[in-house]
């Protein structure tokens, strides 16, 4: 700070509160945030994560088990 800043008549932390109600800061580890481009994308990529997580876990579709000529399973 140079020499003719004077704080003496300031007020310490006058606008953290609201600051604070308007901010929410999340540290992302370097190996996801190569992932994600910006803040725009990872929002967009929580979004739809979000409405996945409301709808629920939907069952993996039942495939038949087909048994291959001249291999018997089960045995």
């Amino acid at each position: 700070m140079q020499a003719e800043y004077d704080f003496s008549r300031g007020t310490r932390g006058k606008y953290s509160r609201r600051f604070a109600e308007g901010s929410n800061v999340i540290v992302l580890d370097p190996d996801v945030a190569k992932v994600f481009p910006s803040s725009v994308a990872v929002n967009r990529s929580l979004r739809k994560l979000a409405r996945l997580a409301k709808r629920g876990r939907r069952p993996a579709p039942q495939t038949a088990i087909r048994e291959r000529p001249g291999k018997k399973y089960g045995k």
